[in-house]
């Protein structure tokens, strides 16, 4: 697979609670110059970014993170603000307590809402599947392909575990085929990054893959090695 059909499906990623505004304008720039899908950051970046790449690249960012327990009321709240200030996509966490809890209805009703709060944009589900057993994550395909959301999310990368080729399988197996998937947390190689594609994830939420890019553009050349002499 070429590196730019790679690039084209990364949200280029910088979630760290320390990121400065040096850093995300950093960010931004190789967003742009590798053509990636968008740049997923902090909420309190979304404004400053927004204004500084204007039309050029699709701002993300993250809803409830990294924990998801926020109640509804909030993360419909932090979606609009987010949406207000300049975002395209809206990464939301979805309340594990209730996936645990076993209450599907309530965890629908609040994806639902938040569908409704980021209409026009696109809405990505973090399901966190590292804390999942098989059967919730199944329960959870179930769910949101029934909420009107674009995507759904293996990982926040702030928990136990990130993406693994076993879980971007199920969840393409078990969404509905409107639902798209995003593979998020420990992708590292280009191999990782082709592997969770050919499986079915159509976005990949990393920062290594570009920085992958940047490290083989700066890469010298290889020696060249000089000709023998013709013989005569």
């Amino acid at each position: 697979m070429e590196l730019n059909e790679i690039l084209r499906r990364c949200d280029h990623t910088l979630l760290r609670q320390d990121a400065t505004m040096q850093e995300i304008r950093a960010l931004c720039d190789e967003g742009i110059r590798y053509g990636v899908a968008s740049v997923c950051i902090p909420p309190c970046h979304v404004a400053g970014a927004k204004r500084y790449v204007g039309t050029r690249l699709p701002i993300c960012t993250v809803i409830g993170f990294p924990n998801g327990y926020n109640t509804t009321a909030v993360k419909v709240h932090e979606a609009r603000d987010a949406i207000a200030n300049g975002a395209a996509e809206i990464d939301m966490v979805v309340n594990l307590a209730m996936v645990k809890d076993a209450c599907w209805d309530d965890v629908l009703r609040e994806i639902v809402a938040l569908r409704d709060a980021t209409a026009g944009h696109i809405l990505k589900v973090i399901i966190e599947t590292c804390l999942l057993t098989e059967e919730e994550k199944r329960r959870m395909c179930e769910v949101v392909s029934s909420s009107g959301a674009d995507y759904i999310k293996t990982s926040t990368g702030f928990s136990t575990g990130g993406a693994t080729r076993e879980d971007v399988k199920l969840l393409r197996e078990c969404c509905g085929p409107h639902v798209k998937v995003k593979a998020s947390g420990g992708i590292k190689t280009l191999q990782d990054a082709e592997d969770f594609i050919s499986l079915g994830a159509d976005r990949l939420g990393t920062s290594r893959i570009v920085k992958l890019a940047v490290e083989m553009e700066n890469a010298p050349a290889p020696a060249q090695t000089p000709e023998a002499p013709a013989e005569y």
